[in-house]
């Protein structure tokens, strides 16, 4: 089983197999390594041509046995990428690998399964690709990775980042590699050469930084701290944040806590704080966050109408709830 790097050198060097499987848990990596595959086998003006696209769940198994067994005429190469190849039947997946048999040095076939999908390495239909594709798994990247591709990109751009600023951002990419395309591009039309990066960057331009500081505020509800909520609950509001926003995100974030710890999926935007919804979540059961979704979305319907609460102080007597103190709000 190869990484993502492992891959590069292996076609770096020009040692292509006729056959891949890549899976993972980052969906962008295993786009960009099916492309990387096809973008060094093929000559450029091949690409458009005999650069095929196959979705297994839109593709009847005939239709791509059948392609599979168009064989490429005059000695050119052909590429195949299969995604959601999971999705066949076990008797449907054994006739395509027989296909691969024997090999065709001008072809390469790349089998893929998105992340929500990807299969167990123990299930029976990872076991029988594995026998005949050469297996690349695409995960997240860590924060040290993460941490690094950022500050070799903005070098290259001659911008620097601060180690606040770098570690805020790794958080908010969470593993992504394609977050970490878009960040650093915004940064790099944000900056001009010879400038650096601050955390107050990253907090005004930077995708999900606005979920990341609800994160905050609902940690400090959730381990019950008064004062600390009180005052960024303030902080936030003085930032221009409206009631009605933060009540509305923090409702989302119950949800999500819901969700994790119910099994259930949590919306893409959202996944890149999965391991600590799972902390915050391991805090209450099912019942106590049905209860807290209900008083949000009680305040949240209000905030939106008619009321003859001040809506500073409706969100702030909402908050002292969820707290389980007696702390009065400050109007």
């Amino acid at each position: 089983m190869l990484t993502p790097q492992e891959l590069a050198r292996e076609i770096a060097a020009g040692r292509f197999k006729p056959a891949y499987y890549i899976f993972g848990t980052e969906d962008y990596r295993i786009i960009e390594a099916e492309k990387y595959i096809a973008h060094h086998f093929l000559p450029d003006r091949q690409l458009a041509t005999n650069y095929r696209k196959i979705n297994a769940r839109r593709t009847p198994i005939a239709d791509l046995v059948a392609e599979l067994s168009n064989l490429p005429m005059l000695g050119e190469r052909q590429v195949f990428g299969i995604s959601e190849f999971q999705f066949y039947k076990p008797t449907q997946v054994e006739k395509v690998l027989k296909l691969l048999s024997p090999p065709d040095p001008n072809r390469i076939v790349i089998f893929s399964s998105p992340s929500a999908r990807m299969p167990k390495k123990k299930s029976a239909f990872f076991t029988k690709i594995s026998k005949v594709t050469e297996v690349v798994e695409c995960n997240k990247l860590t924060i040290g990775e993460t941490s690094a591709i950022i500050r070799k990109r903005l070098q290259k751009a001659n911008i620097a980042i601060e180690n606040d600023a770098l570690k805020l951002l790794a958080e908010l990419i969470a593993g992504s590699m394609g977050a970490i395309e878009a960040e650093v591009g915004k940064l790099s039309n944000y900056k001009q050469p010879g400038e650096t990066v601050t955390k107050e960057d990253i907090q005004a331009i930077a995708s999900g930084y606005e979920v990341y500081n609800i994160f905050g505020l609902a940690d400090l509800i959730i381990h019950k701290q008064a004062d600390k909520t009180l005052n960024m609950l303030h902080h936030l509001l003085g930032q221009g944040n409206s009631p009605v926003l933060i009540c509305s995100l923090l409702l989302t974030h119950f949800i999500s806590l819901y969700l994790v710890k119910n099994d259930l999926p949590l919306p893409p935007q959202r996944r890149f704080l999965l391991y600590r919804y799972r902390q915050q979540a391991s805090r209450y059961d099912s019942s106590q966050l049905e209860q807290i979704i209900r008083d949000l979305a009680t305040t949240d319907s209000d905030l939106r109408g008619k009321t003859t609460i001040k809506p500073t102080l409706a969100l702030e007597m909402l908050i002292v709830g969820l707290l389980g103190e007696k702390k009065a709000a400050r109007g």
